[in-house]
């Protein structure tokens, strides 16, 4: 990787105009904000898995996957409070891999995040023509408003934010409480297995566990979001740890419960194919529709919504990061008089409205962003490996149980989920591929030229210079 970088003279009122509004969040808005990223994917898109690989290869595919997500959540709660900043993935990857592995880890992170609401805003639009609110026959409007609504929110202030995203999540848990509490009555363990083309633990051989990969992800996928919230917390050091592993067990909790009762209270084969499972899951179990299975259907909106809303936020970070320090325009890591990033915020969410206006198609969209997050997944923790071998001495306020090995067991189960997701969709990972190298392209022969060594993630990275060069 090459390290060869300039570095341009800024003026000095340049951070001063790229500044967020630092204290805005605790620990506990943190752990809240690690779970909007992901609930959407307990109320839909898990249960695709189970044509896959049937209920027992989506059961080995969620635990290797949720296994995967335990040890990189230890290794980021270690990175985050040792390099609070911004930049989360890229600039960990930065000062371990230099320039180009910190920028197209950034890149791969930027795709998941700004790719995903285009999705999300596609579920939604089919959720409300589904339910027949407002008589809509185009989702088009639908997806328009999403973008309006919740970037102009966050436009507002991320206090505001995070309170809003804090409140529409509590009430999809409250939803995702009351399925749970409901469907234990109807559990039977034979349900579990009732696959139209056979029973059986695997009844598609361990290829069904590679194909149900990517449908374990989506229980946990976007958790590790949370450290682009670093330079916004009251305490970095303390609260990201804290904050992204009570989120993560919150999931482990959700992700145990939703896959063994759905299923075993209304049948794989009755869920395998639904775009709706849960209120699908209610009316099998009781014969048909009630109360609960019509409240689940309504909040199931607001899981949408909430990981939507959250993952705005957290696009416009990582893009505000690799901005500021001139890998990317540096135009659209300007705040405004509320310390948000308006650019970051506005011309993805234009650029994801009109993929989502102009696709349709929600699958091809949350493929891309899950190969995405998948590459992003093995650079940052090979990142943490690097670290922990060449900067022992580094000040961690949280160290990995574990240490490498942790995040080791993260990496090889990354590299099996990039694998899985070019098995799934060789399309998506076509076109995410195609991305990364444009963008490769863009650093090498424009942006590593044009760097801000007065941007965070290049300080960590120069003083981690300095001090090789004095030892």
């Amino acid at each position: 990787m090459p390290d060869h970088v300039e570095y341009e003279h800024v003026s000095g009122d340049y951070l001063e105009r790229r500044r967020l509004k630092r204290g805005a969040a605790g620990w506990v808005l943190l752990a809240g904000l690690g779970v909007s990223y992901v609930i959407s994917g307990d109320f839909a898109g898990w249960n695709f898995g189970l044509a896959q690989g049937g209920w027992g290869g989506l059961l080995i595919a969620t635990a290797l996957m949720a296994t995967m997500y335990t040890c990189m959540v230890f290794g980021l709660a270690e990175l985050a409070a040792a390099l609070p900043v911004a930049g989360a993935g890229y600039g960990f990857a930065r000062r371990a891999l230099g320039p180009l592995g910190g920028f197209a880890t950034g890149v791969a992170i930027l795709i998941e995040y700004a790719i995903a609401p285009a999705a999300i805003a596609v579920f939604i639009g089919g959720y409300v023509e589904t339910l027949g609110l407002f008589g809509l026959t185009n989702s088009w409007p639908v997806y328009l408003a999403c973008f309006a609504i919740f970037v102009g929110v966050h436009l507002y202030g991320v206090g505001e934010a995070l309170r809003l995203m804090a409140v529409i999540t509590g009430v999809a848990v409250a939803a995702l409480l009351a399925f749970v509490v409901g469907m234990i009555p109807r559990f039977s363990p034979g349900r579990l297995f009732d696959l139209a083309e056979g029973g059986g633990f695997l009844p598609f051989g361990f290829a069904g566990v590679l194909g149900a990969l990517v449908y374990g992800i989506w229980f946990f996928l976007a958790v590790e979001g949370v450290p682009l919230a670093a330079e916004e917390a009251r305490d970095p050091r303390r609260d990201m740890p804290r904050g992204i592993l009570a989120a993560m067990l919150v999931l482990l909790l959700f992700a145990a419960a939703i896959l063994v009762l759905a299923p075993g209270g209304a049948g794989a084969e009755a869920l395998r194919a639904s775009d709706n499972p849960l209120p699908a899951a209610l009316r099998a179990a009781y014969g048909g529709d009630t109360v609960l299975a019509r409240v689940v259907n309504y909040v199931g909106l607001a899981g949408l919504v909430a990981s939507f809303f959250s993952i705005i936020f957290a696009y416009s970070r990582q893009l505000f990061a690799l901005s500021r320090a001139g890998y990317l325009p540096r135009l659209l890591s300007r705040t405004g008089r509320r310390r948000t990033p308006y650019l970051a915020l506005i011309v993805p969410g234009a650029i994801g409205f009109v993929l989502a206006a102009a696709t349709r198609d929600g699958a091809l969209l949350i493929d891309i962003a899950v190969f995405g997050a998948a590459l992003s997944y093995v650079l940052m923790m090979v990142s943490h490996v690097v670290l922990r071998i060449r900067e022992p001495d580094l000040e961690r306020p949280y160290r990995t149980p574990g240490g490498a090995v942790t995040t080791s067991v993260a990496l090889v189960l990354a590299v099996a989920a990039v694998v899985a997701t070019f098995v799934v969709d060789r399309l998506a990972a076509g076109i995410t591929a195609g991305i990364v190298v444009v963008a490769l392209a863009y650093f090498w022969f424009h942006s590593r030229h044009h760097l801000v060594g007065a941007a965070p993630e290049e300080e960590f990275a120069a003083i981690a210079r300095a001090e090789e060069d004095l030892s």
